[in-house]
């Protein structure tokens, strides 16, 4: 297969670093982002525009990596000016499933394919390449977008029609902010019992309960920093999002209370495990 000219909208903690891999593989690559500062250090190999409508028009498959629905179909409503028969785009944001649906449906219109790919990883992932990425679409259109989606993760999972992509990602995040609440609540449970942090996360993450997810948080709870590499807010609204989309259970109405007082409470800047300052007011 030839390679394709490729555009990637978006170029956020996540979106930077993933657009970075694809330019390390060497593929020809257009890059746009609102705040054009992000861009500066794409200009040496790739192209930077800085208008959406020329970017999709000298590409043939386009990524989008968008913070929240608001952000997603205000880039597609600029996609959409353009004349985009046979390109291929690839959502890689998390939003909500009916955004999802409705960016599908109007790329579809004007006879072009959509997939949606959210992934599971934050930045250091991202970076790395290996992130776990949830497809939803047909299968040729992710025959064409695999050269691409092979470069950022480590996993390309085929998870059905359009609109499963954003359902597994969904779900998953669902336990991750499970995961997080009960992380810091245990820590600072065993604080108050005297034991020291190091060694409590240390008997964590070695046994049963270990797993990427305490490993990765780790550093941050024993340095006691939380600058973000995934925000506390962005946990927050992709619970809201789960909820919206039938996550009617006993824990997500905890969780959401729990997250959205964090944000009430001033740190939903910080990153996801930050939770724990607020737990510990």
């Amino acid at each position: 297969m030839d390679t394709e000219k490729i555009g990637f909208i978006g170029l956020g903690n996540m979106g930077h670093p993933m657009s970075k891999n694809l330019e390390k593989a060497g593929f020809p690559l257009s890059v746009y982002n609102r705040s054009s500062k992000k861009a500066e250090d794409f200009k040496e190999k790739s192209t930077v525009y800085t208008q959406i409508p020329e970017l999709v028009q000298n590409n043939s498959i386009i990524f989008t990596m968008l913070t929240d629905d608001r952000a997603a179909k205000a880039v597609y409503e600029e996609i959409l000016k353009s004349d985009i028969s046979g390109k291929l785009f690839i959502d890689m944001s998390t939003i909500s499933p009916q955004a999802t649906a409705e960016l599908n449906g109007a790329v579809r219109i004007k006879e072009a394919s959509f997939i949606d790919a959210p992934v599971a990883g934050s930045t250091a992932p991202a970076a790395e390449g290996t992130l776990i990425i949830m497809a939803g679409g047909e299968e040729k259109d992710l025959q064409r977008a695999m050269p691409y989606l092979e470069k950022l993760g480590k996993a390309v999972k085929h998870l059905g029609e359009n609109g499963k992509g954003i359902a597994g990602k969904l779900s998953v995040n669902y336990f991750l902010s499970a995961i997080y609440q009960g992380l810091a609540e245990t820590v600072l449970f065993a604080d108050k019992l005297g034991i020291d942090r190091t060694s409590m996360l240390e008997i964590i993450n070695e046994s049963a309960s270990g797993s990427g997810a305490t490993r990765v948080k780790t550093p941050m709870l024993i340095n006691n920093k939380y600058d973000p590499a995934f925000a506390l807010d962005l946990m927050l609204k992709d619970i809201l999002l789960a909820q919206n989309a039938g996550a009617d259970f006993p824990l997500s109405k905890v969780l959401s209370e729990t997250y959205q007082s964090a944000h009430n409470e001033g740190f939903g800047e910080d990153d996801v495990i930050g939770i724990i300052n607020y737990l510990k007011k």
